[in-house]
């Protein structure tokens, strides 16, 4: 056994990024971020004597020992009766601790959330550009469904799918965790009716409307996505709705949902959506980088239709946000 538990020590450090897979516990929500779980594992090596060896083990390395032994010197483990974990609490394997983890600060996103639609089942929201949807990377508490748990104060409220950060428009997330599974399976299912409305340049040598296919490929860790020959997974309607001005507003209805896909098929088409920072060419997107909130991305999830899978009612949903780039008039 180590001198951790027979004594403990404390210390000083950076912030614990911990695991993100969040389960119901006896912490409540933070900034609208769940706790983190920590279910200790077996360990016949008996590598571990007590509870702050192993927390040492794991997290130790990210953020330093004395940062783990300061956050158990101040009770921010907790098992699941709420009481304080020790660092010199015997090991048991199997034992479920929460916390949690330190958030960096993050740039506000200087605009709201409009709200759609609410009744006990949905709440359909009208996202704002450079909002991510769910907590990922640098963003986490300035992020749509963290958001909204804290203005709604819906805690158990959660998303049925995604919206690509740097797009505005309509997101649907489900009241009632036990129901979530019924509508992400309409989106699974491509039973849920999509339009998009972008702003683009305008070329009359594109014949249009018409159907795109190709196959995209995206990359963990790269920023842009890219076609490549081989058997189409991607699949979007493009029409042109109006053109002014060497600018046109199309109407872009996806078939399929493959990461940017409706960015690359615009951008294959020769007519880029306007503000896009990765197509054709990826700009400066750093981690840290000042992003420029005046230049949105004039992209727009605008409706969101399909029968919905508790009522047995039909859906039609319709965005109440407009492309800056294509102001009335």
């Amino acid at each position: 056994m180590g001198l951790f538990c027979v004594t403990g020590f404390g210390g000083k450090g950076a912030g614990m990024r911990g695991r993100r897979k969040a389960s119901a516990g006896p912490l409540p929500q933070r900034d609208g971020i769940d706790a983190v779980r920590v279910r200790l594992p077996e360990d016949p090596e008996g590598r571990w004597g007590c509870v702050g060896e192993y927390l040492v083990a794991r997290f130790g390395g990210a953020i330093g020992a004395g940062r783990v032994a300061a956050m158990l010197d101040a009770g921010r483990f907790v098992g699941a009766d709420g009481g304080a974990v020790r660092g010199g609490d015997p090991y048991a394997a199997g034992l479920s601790l929460w916390f949690h983890r330190d958030f960096a600060a993050e740039v506000p996103v200087p605009f709201p959330i409009g709200i759609v639609y609410r009744d006990a089942h949905l709440v359909v929201a009208d996202k704002p550009h450079f909002l991510a949807t769910t907590p990922r990377g640098r963003h986490v508490t300035e992020t749509a469904v963290a958001r909204l748990r804290r203005e709604l104060g819906v805690p158990a409220l959660q998303p049925a799918h995604r919206l690509d950060r740097l797009t505005a428009g309509l997101v649907l997330f489900v009241v009632r965790p036990e129901e979530r599974g019924a509508y992400q399976t309409l989106f699974r299912d491509r039973l849920v009716s999509k339009e998009y409305e972008a702003v683009a340049p305008y070329d009359p040598g594109v014949a249009l409307p018409r159907i795109v296919r190709s196959r995209i490929v995206k990359e963990r860790g790269v920023l842009a996505a890219r076609e490549e020959p081989g058997e189409a997974n991607s699949e979007s309607r493009v029409e042109l709705v109006e053109a002014r001005g060497g600018l046109g507003r199309y109407r872009l209805v996806p078939a399929t949902g493959r990461t940017h896909q409706l960015r690359v098929h615009m951008n294959a088409l020769g007519v880029p959506i306007l503000h896009d920072p990765l197509y054709p060419v990826v700009e400066l997107e750093a981690e840290g980088a000042v992003e420029d909130f005046s230049r949105p991305l004039q992209l727009l999830a605008r409706r969101l239709e399909f029968t919905d899978p508790v009522s047995g009612e039909p859906r039609r949903f319709v965005s109440g946000l407009r492309l800056s780039a294509w102001p009335e008039g």
